[in-house]
């Protein structure tokens, strides 16, 4: 039944004002990391940011340029909220140096390890990062008013821990089906920077056939739908 409803929401999703910007914003970041001129670059995408941004920053920015974007677009929806929130996830997940902390990452730090997502090998992991997320977050706004209604004796799950354990399948579920778009991801980035750049519009067109490919992987893993 989650699949069910989560499915229809997803096949309009492409049309989300707030899903799309956030993945325009996570190819132009970066691409950004590339320039010398850094924080400009960041500054001429609409976020607020300082001369020395850490990652931090420029997740919080990214989340208020999305803030700012649908303000004065319009277009605001509990699907665009949950991408914002992907993608800031996402950012600071693959952004942040593994040995590190998150809060004493240096500018040049936060520029070079978004200019390492620049590759399409790397943007491929942010991609399916940020679908990761964004699938576990969709599939939870469904099953979140439903699951607490399980944990008991009678019930589906036993304990609080066998709820847990419930999620922790949901993560790696979400994980799973989001390989097919880390496959298409990378070349798609780097042949469309190449022919004329990464454009609102040729993103919207990325997340849709994105979330098509995912829509097909999530009712492969159905009972009774496939596999």
């Amino acid at each position: 039944a989650t699949l069910d409803a989560s499915e229809r929401g997803l096949a309009s999703a492409a049309k989300d004002a707030g899903l799309v910007h956030s993945v325009w914003l996570l190819t132009q970041l970066p691409l950004a990391a590339r320039s010398e001129e850094f924080a400009a670059r960041l500054q001429k995408l609409g976020l607020e940011i300082g001369t020395a941004p850490s990652v931090l920053e420029v997740a919080g920015a990214l989340a208020a340029g999305a803030d700012e974007h649908l303000r004065r677009k319009g277009g605001r929806t509990d699907l665009g909220e949950m991408a914002q929130m992907a993608a800031c996830e996402a950012l600071v997940a693959l952004g942040t140096p593994a040995t590190g902390s998150l809060f004493e990452t240096t500018a040049p730090t936060a520029q070079e390890a978004l200019k390492g997502l620049s590759t399409p090998k790397q943007f491929s992991t942010l991609a399916r990062e940020f679908f990761s997320r964004l699938s576990r977050k969709y599939l939870s706004y469904f099953l979140s008013r439903e699951l607490s209604n399980y944990v008991s004796g009678e019930g589906r799950f036993a304990n609080v821990e066998a709820h847990a354990e419930f999620n922790q399948g949901l993560d790696l579920y979400c994980r799973q089906a989001t390989r097919i778009v880390e496959e298409f991801s990378g070349g798609w980035f780097s042949k469309t920077n190449y022919e004329g750049g990464i454009t609102p519009e040729k993103a919207a067109r990325f997340v849709h056939v994105a979330l098509k490919k995912l829509r097909a992987e999530l009712a492969r893993g159905e009972p009774g739908r496939g596999q």
